[in-house]
């Protein structure tokens, strides 16, 4: 177990749906877990950089059910059983919460070094004057001194309110346009060079928006953060981010079973419950989820699962440690893949009449204005 103490202040205007928080060093006390994963044991993927990324990460979105304090609990719960590895967003209105955490956590005894700590770029903030002060906030938030990656979160600057429904559209939304996309990833390139940002990369891209983005930059893209799971194992984008020298990162690796309402379909599979998933899990005696999980590592791509449950995100670290699946097991779940997107971004369309497919330009071109 660990133990945290944590001092509670009042600040102004407080969310409603948060125990406001503030830490004390003097009296906040992180306690590496004795039962929990020498960090030393977690693979870590190398980058042209040199710098070493754990092969898993713990998300930090609470699908806008879970309120901020308790994730930053599972933060400070997640390093103390041996996670160095936290991915985090602007948007998920979390940061200045997982700020104090991550702290203690250096604080505790924890270097700098030893920690990932990933943060995006929403999209109200693409335009060129917004980049920099959205970035600092985050810093700032997070209580650190550098990023090791900092995102584009999507590649449309369209906003969407917390908690909307589905059918949310931001009446300035715009289509991808190239030349605009390059002029915010100019901005991350700035922070790269002023040493603030060690790694700058994109997420939920496509495969001809990447081709733009790789001919243009002059600092190239580290990863790419896309949807993957078993069934959903987009190959071709995949095969496409490692042939160009990037890091794949994976959100909804289980399937992402606490998403927003309005990311649910009734067309929507449940990896977890696949029958082969399922057996695999059975014969060793684990839950459905670790299964996706040690696909996804061995597969070759980092998994970001979400949990504020000790007993799961400790299971989930535990997944990439041991009893690795057979090369047979591997090829087995390869094939059941389903093409289920579960993120499908509906809030982001530009226009009347499209669906949700024009965001991901399944042609193999971008998708016209």
């Amino acid at each position: 177990m660990f133990w945290i103490v944590f001092a509670s202040i009042k600040k102004e205007n407080p969310r409603a749906d948060d125990t406001i928080m503030t830490v004390s060093n003097s009296r906040l006390k992180f306690i590496p877990a004795p039962d929990g994963v020498d960090p030393k044991r977690v693979p870590q993927k190398v980058l042209p950089t040199g710098a070493k990324i754990p092969v898993i990460g713990l998300g930090t979105f609470g699908s806008d059910r879970i309120p901020g304090a308790q994730v930053a609990e599972a933060v400070l719960g997640a390093a103390a059983v041996g996670y160095r590895h936290f991915d985090c967003a602007a948007v998920y209105g979390n940061e200045d919460l997982i700020g104090p955490a991550l702290r203690s956590i250096i604080d505790g005894g924890v270097s700098r070094e030893e920690i990932w700590v990933t943060s995006k770029l929403w999209n109200d903030k693409h335009g060129e004057k917004d980049v920099i002060a959205a970035f600092e906030k985050s810093l700032a938030d997070l209580q650190l001194d550098y990023l090791d990656l900092y995102l584009i979160h999507w590649p449309f600057p369209n906003y969407h309110p917390p908690g909307c429904d589905v059918t949310s559209r931001s009446p300035d939304a715009k289509p991808y346009i190239h030349e605009n996309y390059m002029k915010t990833w100019r901005k991350l390139e700035q922070l790269v060079e002023a040493g603030l940002v060690r790694h700058i990369g994109t997420s939920n891209m496509t495969r001809p928006k990447l081709r733009l983005l790789l001919r243009d930059a002059r600092i190239k893209p580290a990863c790419n953060e896309m949807e993957l799971h078993p069934h959903f194992q987009q190959p071709e984008l995949f095969k496409f981010v490692v042939d160009n020298g990037m890091i794949a990162i994976g959100f909804s690796p289980i399937g992402s079973p606490a998403r927003p309402d309005r990311d649910r379909t009734p067309s929507d599979t449940v990896d977890t419950e696949d029958p082969m998933i399922v057996e695999m899990a059975n014969r060793r005696g684990v839950h459905p989820a670790v299964v996706c999980l040690k696909w996804a590592v061995q597969r070759g791509q980092i998994p970001i699962p979400f949990s504020v449950n000790q007993r799961n995100y400790v299971s989930n670290l535990r997944a990439v440690v041991e009893n690795p699946l057979t090369d047979r097991e591997m090829e087995a779940l390869a094939r059941i893949d389903r093409n289920c997107r579960l993120i499908k971004g509906d809030v982001f369309l530009w226009k009347e009449n499209q669906t949700w497919e024009d965001l991901w330009d399944l042609s193999g071109e971008i998708t016209p204005a």
